[in-house]
């Protein structure tokens, strides 16, 4: 099951330490994990009634398919101020059914009407809302191990080294997919409407890949990896006729999601809201970055050397490494 947790505050102040009590109580096991920070944590002091922020292409999400298998494509729509945004989400066409709250009845609806009226998803903009001297649980500040990418390399990787905005209205989805490189990413819910979250327990991600081959194996046959096109959506429906567990879990303001390595997870927004994200790396995360298999058919794809961790992390296989390389 997907753990939660409440960190006090002295818990709170040291990130990575956290995340290895997170993962030594087998947090990770589920995939993701949600963290519901202390109440004195404040992201951004002012509020966010004050967002200057263009969304510079906002994503109109074309979803096909239908009983339980389905391919999103996205269309780029012309550039938009966040308020513009926010009303359109918030318009007759966008917005979320009335069902007070409910989740289950959001969930059942977001999979009867996944293919209809699509939504419009102010995706990937290169922002951040914190404080710049918030020093806590910052995308920006994590300080991790993924911070030799760009000392070594002296290169930014938008959305992983730094970090992205997502803002989202309801249907807004986000398809299966683990992080690129398999890294563990951090996701903050700044304000708006939850997001629903579903994830598959680490030990079963291959029998997602399997399973998504046999739904889709012409884009298999392009591309073995395809699911990091991020445009694969399969719904819990279809994972438990296939036998393959999942989990569930909803994201309020302020919650904290922690998706682990080789993690794959999906979701979709039920209104307007906003959320900030990038992803960070452990020593544990190293061997899974060495192995991670990536897509074979576009060449943009988010890829980096191994080198500067295994040189630094694994000296005693650095030769070994080295001779696999050559």
């Amino acid at each position: 099951q997907i753990m939660v947790f409440h960190p006090t505050e002295e818990e709170f102040s040291d990130f990575g330490k956290y995340i290895q009590y997170m993962e030594s109580v087998g947090a990770h096991k589920a995939g993701i994990a949600k963290v519901v920070p202390p109440a004195s944590w404040i992201p951004r002091r002012s509020g966010y009634d004050d967002i200057d922020v263009m969304i510079p292409g906002p994503l109109k999400q074309i979803i096909k398919g239908g009983q339980g298998k389905y391919q999103c494509s996205n269309i780029k729509q012309d550039s938009m101020h966040v308020k513009d945004f926010k009303a359109m989400a918030n318009s007759k066409k966008y917005r979320p059914p009335d069902c007070d709250g409910d989740m289950e009845s959001i969930e059942r609806k977001y999979w009867k009407n996944v293919t209809f009226n699509p939504a419009i998803y102010g995706a990937d903009v290169s922002d951040s809302l914190y404080d710049k001297d918030q020093e806590l649980w910052n995308p920006a500040k994590l300080k991790t191990i993924l911070d030799h990418v760009e000392e070594d390399y002296n290169t930014t990787i938008e959305g992983v080294t730094s970090t992205y905005l997502y803002f989202g209205m309801w249907k807004s989805t986000f398809a299966w997919h683990t992080e690129d490189m398999d890294l563990y990413s951090i996701n903050v819910l700044h304000f708006g409407a939850p997001k629903f979250w579903y994830s598959i327990p680490t030990e079963h991600g291959r029998k997602l890949e399997r399973l998504a081959a046999s739904y889709f194996p012409d884009d298999a046959n392009t591309c073995a990896n395809f699911l990091r096109h991020k445009s694969t959506l399969i719904s819990p429906t279809a994972l438990r006729l296939n036998n393959i567990p999942y989990n569930k879990i909803q994201q309020g303001p302020r919650d904290i999601i922690i998706s682990f390595p080789f993690a794959y997870h999906a979701g979709f927004n039920t209104g307007f809201n906003c959320a900030e994200s990038t992803n960070f790396a452990s020593l544990r995360w190293i061997e899974y970055g060495k192995r991670a298999i990536q897509c074979d058919c576009r060449p943009h794809m988010v890829r980096f050397s191994m080198k500067c961790f295994v040189r630094r992390y694994q000296p005693d296989k650095w030769e070994l490494f080295q001779n696999n390389l050559d």
